[in-house]
């Protein structure tokens, strides 16, 4: 750990917990990328206000997830990257890293296409020639946090939060919502194969993999290392009013996208794709709410993929013990969704199917994460009670039990 970090953990100590805000914000980002735009829109327009129960139970799982990811790094002074790298033999830590880097890779795909189709909706730019611009911006944003440190890095990505915001909420101030279908939403259940298809997908979107072992560095890095059990709380009761606000804004992002395609696109021909919910949302909303809720969409791309370039890296370090610079690592990882763009795929599409391969690898990152978390040789006094031990383990056997779901309808074709 840098000396500087260190020393600028201590001189915090002593301010307010306002103060030591940010490492959840910039993880909040991976919950609002393009993927979350794909999936929420595809949901509303396709099955209305049916899966908002997702939506609403999957942020509250990663409030739970976050909350520990962030802990493990405080309390060890490790990322679960780390821990991991440090207890698995080579063969299966390199393994361990193939599938965090497909998901890494998903993800990445999911963002730069997402801004650059924000970049064509609003500029009329060639989809590659938007993903390259994206890729181009993405350098821009790491190159600040790699020359200033983590707390500017923090201030853009929180502004960018603030713009995705506007761009996704302002929309519902003249939609026309259905309160009792609404109510109905919150009620669990499905509607075929493809209903429990796109919930894996807004699964995947919102509990992101890349996330989980990004915010336990995160912390780590914003804080420091220290063993004092005194600071190790106040970093924790701070962290908890972290993740809370973080996630309740992307909460509120992710479920006003759904409320929004529900009320106002439901029904209307072509809004299984992202530029046709944009139209069909100038159409009905006016041409203002579609210019705004395309800059979110760039908001959402250019932030998302610079976090996840950065989650990518701390990934990398932890499993294969290499460090490679973040530009260069952004110009590699920058390739595959060019490619998808150059060949003519349909973007949304590969949006949601980026959000389905997220699903998949949540069982990774989640079931080490709550086994450090609740380990009292790891953790000693902050290991986790046994409420939230029981509850953490519940989620995950959810999680994967939808997954498995998924691989047998897949499979069947049903």
């Amino acid at each position: 750990m840098p000396k500087s970090r260190i020393k600028e953990s201590r001189n915090l100590s002593g301010r307010s917990t306002f103060l030591l805000l940010g490492p959840a914000f910039v993880a909040a980002i991976a919950y609002v990328d393009p993927g979350n735009v794909a999936a929420n829109l595809t949901a509303g327009a396709t099955y209305g206000y049916l899966l908002l129960w997702v939506l609403i139970l999957a942020n509250l799982v990663a409030v739970i997830v976050q909350y520990q990811s962030a802990k493990v790094g405080l309390v060890t002074g490790q990322s679960l990257a780390e821990l991991l790298g440090d207890r698995l033999k080579t063969g299966p830590r390199r393994l361990y890293w193939g599938q965090a880097e497909l998901v890494a890779a998903a993800t990445d795909i999911a963002e730069v296409i997402g801004g650059a189709i924000a970049l064509n909706l609003l500029f009329g730019v060639p989809l590659l020639l938007g993903g390259v611009i994206v890729g181009v911006a993405s350098m821009i944003l790491l190159a600040v946090q790699s020359r200033r440190g983590q707390r500017p890095f923090e201030i853009v990505i929180v502004t960018l939060l603030a713009v995705i915001v506007v761009g996704f909420v302002s929309g519902l101030f003249v939609a026309d919502l259905d309160p009792v279908e609404m109510l109905a939403g919150v009620v669990p259940r499905f509607q075929g194969a493809d209903s429990v298809l796109l919930a894996s997908s807004m699964l995947g979107a919102t509990v992101m993999p890349h996330v989980i072992y990004l915010h336990s560095a995160l912390a780590r890095d914003r804080h420091g290392v220290t063993d004092d059990p005194g600071r190790i709380r106040m970093l924790l009761r701070a962290t908890r009013w972290d993740v809370g606000a973080a996630l309740v804004v992307a909460g509120a992002i992710n479920i006003s996208m759904l409320l929004l395609a529900a009320s106002s696109l439901r029904g209307v021909e072509g809004t299984d794709t992202i530029e046709g919910a944009h139209a069909a949302i100038e159409a009905n909303l006016g041409p203002v709410v579609g210019v705004v809720f395309a800059i979110g969409l760039l908001a959402s791309g250019l932030a998302s993929t610079s976090v996840g370039t950065y989650a990518g890296a701390s990934i990398m370090g932890g499993l294969l013990r290499v460090k490679i610079p973040l530009l260069a690592r952004r110009l590699v990882t920058l390739l595959p969704a060019l490619v998808v763009l150059a060949i003519g795929f349909d973007p949304t599409r590969a949006l949601v199917l980026s959000q389905v391969v997220l699903s998949f690898g949540i069982p990774f990152a989640l079931v080490p994460l709550v086994k450090f978390a609740s380990s009292k040789t790891l953790m000693g006094e902050f290991a986790n009670a046994a409420w939230l031990r029981w509850t953490s383990w519940v989620a995950t056997s959810a999680i994967i039990v939808i997954n498995i779901v998924l691989i047998v309808l897949v499979v069947t074709g049903a």
